[in-house]
């Protein structure tokens, strides 16, 4: 009888002493573990919350560009691609600035070495060379640990093919008036195959 009370209390108090013993190594766990932030938290909730730099190294609110359609490209002076994005980007800035496009070029370094000068030299480069009208902002990282935000935000509103990261030069991501990224578009894709959507954005669709 007596063995078979102490028996029955066993079970209870040796459960209880489990709880106790895993919720204290959760917490020891807890507190050791450096808080990691999620990007999410990290990341503005609109693209007009974003200050990029220009050329010249002056901050530039995104939100002056609030009710335009934006094409954001990163871009290189020595790529394959370089020649031929200029001069269809030159097209429809032509044919489309005064119907509210706005074509935000960002210089990039990161694939292939491409773009290797300074702020200075790729001024000189796009407007002597490709007669870019368009506005050209500071070189930036679009990839890795020092990304621009404005890279960040963009990637996490519209993932790529194989993976969310900028694969090479000349990706396009098309916004929307409200700020809303619609659509990304490959390297390879030409600018002028994007302008029909652009139209749609604007309201020139025939």
């Amino acid at each position: 009888m007596i063995a078979a009370t102490r028996g029955g209390l066993r079970g209870p108090r040796l459960l209880l002493s489990v709880a106790v013993l895993v919720l204290a190594i959760a917490l020891v766990f807890r507190s050791l573990t450096p808080a990691v932030p999620q990007m999410a938290d990290d990341l503005p909730t609109s693209i007009y919350d974003i200050t990029v730099k220009d050329i010249r190294g002056d901050d530039i609110k995104l939100s002056e560009y609030a009710g335009k359609v934006l094409l954001i490209v990163n871009v290189a002076s020595k790529c394959g691609l370089t020649s031929s994005n200029y001069k269809e980007l030159n097209v429809l800035y032509e044919k489309y600035r005064e119907k509210g496009l706005e074509i935000l070029a960002f210089p990039c370094n990161q694939f292939a070495g491409q773009e290797p000068g300074s702020n200075e030299d790729i001024q000189e480069t796009v407007c002597s060379r490709f007669k870019a009208e368009f506005p050209i902002f500071d070189k930036i990282d679009v990839n890795g640990k020092d990304a621009a935000p404005l890279y960040k935000y963009l990637k996490s509103q519209k993932g790529g093919f194989l993976g969310d990261g900028i694969k090479w030069n000349f990706t396009k991501f098309l916004v929307d008036k409200d700020g809303k990224v619609v659509e990304r578009y490959a390297p390879t894709t030409s600018p002028l195959k994007i302008e029909s959507d652009i139209q749609k954005l604007l309201g020139t669709a025939s």
